[in-house]
């Protein structure tokens, strides 16, 4: 990281008279936020955090880092979940500033933004012009559209709108030299070569730098109809799945999985939420149709597809919010999952998809291998099971040392990692790959399809400055440890 061209004093004296001093920030009160990722297993350093205001300014940091040798890793929000924005050595660049509305076309449904504005500022835009931006998970009022796009995020509308690389018409993206790609179109049929912007979107900041996206909006639903729904398994709930899906086909939204230990965590630790039925059960469904006509239709559709499950013996028990504020009371006990585990202890985590059809024999055979490899541990499987997208999540037996039960990080890997390969699944469903899955892809994926990635990475970064070592590592160096 030191093999620099130039000293890194000059570098940052360049950067500092380019962008302005502020904008260069080399304090350690102006480094911390960005040296550690949302979960805090890595910490890393940094030689400053730049914050360029215009893609032409982040396009003259890349060109004067590439002349340095210094690396550079971009961030957003930082919102990440595999370690894939922490810094170890050279600069931070932030997109925060790049924040610009740039055209919002409601006939031809798109939208084109800057990098730095975040997902829920993205999605007000295109309700202000009467549409809808689909894209939305917990952390949508921090996570900025760049990171969204760079790591192909996927949330909690996949099932009907797609994962974020569906929802990219074009992307303008810096390159590791510091030429600018200019592929902003907002067409639907571009065949006009290679379709570059797949090569950026998911390729977690190694391959380029998203300044700007021209993305899909879609019509508002003008009704919507909410679900919980208790059931005897997880068999019952792919089975119910199906049905909802066949009867509603596009009008089934979302369809969230939770186990009965996942419902007990909101219920114990989460605030202003209660029991959402009268009963305990094994497994839970959150369900939302959606109709693009007003009025009563899709609370009609829910009631009558749930009082058909309910008579086939999939349903055990089941209630329908009767308003907005019911309908967000019951996504709350979803969207508080994540947060609430926390407060069981240290939690494993695991971020996968099976085809549907063994995503039900997954969940029973990868709990069942867990639990006999640490009697006590907890699993709690939870997530968007419409979309075959499961979080393996393994909560610490009662009573054991947190940091004694991370230490078993990697020996968990293993074993669940080892029933999604026997079933044609994949170790990165939508969170990616970072650094702490990077080893397991190397280990997991396709030899001719790894040695493909590396090729791109070498071509397109062949000096290794873009997030070097994460999800492809062009040398043999470790990974950064976890700290336990």
């Amino acid at each position: 990281m030191t093999d620099a061209a130039f000293p890194p004093d000059r570098l940052l004296a360049t950067l500092s008279e380019r962008l302005g001093a502020r904008y260069v920030r080399t304090d350690p009160e102006g480094l911390a936020p960005h040296l550690v990722e949302a979960r805090g297993l890595y910490r890393g350093d940094a030689l400053a955090v730049v914050a360029p205001g215009t893609t032409e300014e982040v396009a003259f940091t890349m060109r004067a880092c590439a002349e340095a040798r210094v690396p550079v890793v971009a961030q957003g929000g930082n919102t990440g979940l595999v370690g894939g924005g922490v810094p170890f050595g050279g600069i931070v660049l932030s997109l925060n500033r790049l924040t610009r509305l740039r055209a919002v076309d409601p006939l031809g449904a798109s939208i084109t933004v800057e990098a730095g504005m975040t997902v829920a500022e993205v999605q007000a835009a295109a309700d202000a012009a009467g549409m809808l931006f689909p894209l939305a998970w917990a952390a949508d009022g921090t996570a900025r559209i760049g990171g969204g796009l760079a790591t192909n995020a996927g949330g909690l509308a996949v099932l009907a709108y797609g994962n974020a690389r569906d929802l990219v018409l074009g992307l303008e993206v810096v390159l590791a030299d510091g030429r600018v790609w200019n592929g902003l179109k907002a067409l639907r049929k571009n065949n006009a070569g290679y379709d570059l912007k797949h090569l950026f979107v998911g390729s977690e900041g190694t391959l380029g730098l998203i300044t700007a996206a021209t993305l899909k909006l879609f019509p508002k639903p003008l009704s919507k109809s909410v679900g919980f729904v208790g059931l005897p398994s997880a068999q019952a709930a792919l089975a119910l799945f199906a049905r909802l899906r066949s009867g509603a086909d596009r009008g089934l939204t979302a369809f969230e999985y939770m186990p009965r230990f996942g419902l007990e965590m909101v219920l114990r630790h989460g605030t202003d939420v209660r029991p959402p039925l009268a009963g305990s059960h094994d497994a839970y469904a959150l369900v939302e149709l959606s109709s693009p006509h007003p009025g009563s239709e899709a609370r009609a559709a829910l009631e009558g597809l749930l009082s058909e499950a309910m008579e086939a013996g999939l349903v055990q028990d089941a209630v329908i919010g009767g308003s907005a504020a019911q309908d967000a009371a019951l996504w709350r006990l979803r969207e508080l999952l994540p947060e609430v585990q926390k407060a069981e202890g240290g939690s494993i985590k695991h971020d996968v998809s099976l085809p549907l059809s063994r995503l039900a024999d997954f969940l029973d055979e990868a709990s069942a291998a867990c639990e006999a490899e640490m009697p006590g541990l907890r699993p709690c499987p939870f997530g968007h099971f419409g979309d075959g997208n499961i979080h393996f999540n393994l909560t610490q037996p009662v009573g054991m040392e947190k940091a004694a039960f991370l230490s078993q990080w990697s020996r968990f890997n293993r074993i669940v990692h080892a029933i999604v390969e026997r079933m044609d699944g994949s170790i990165a469903a939508e969170h990616g790959i970072g650094l702490i899955k990077r080893d397991e892809l190397a280990r997991t994926a396709d030899p001719v399809g790894l040695d493909l990635m590396r090729r791109l990475k070498a071509a397109l970064d062949p000096r290794d400055l873009l997030n070097p070592g994460k999800v492809v590592a062009l040398s043999d160096d470790p990974p950064p440890a976890l700290p336990v």
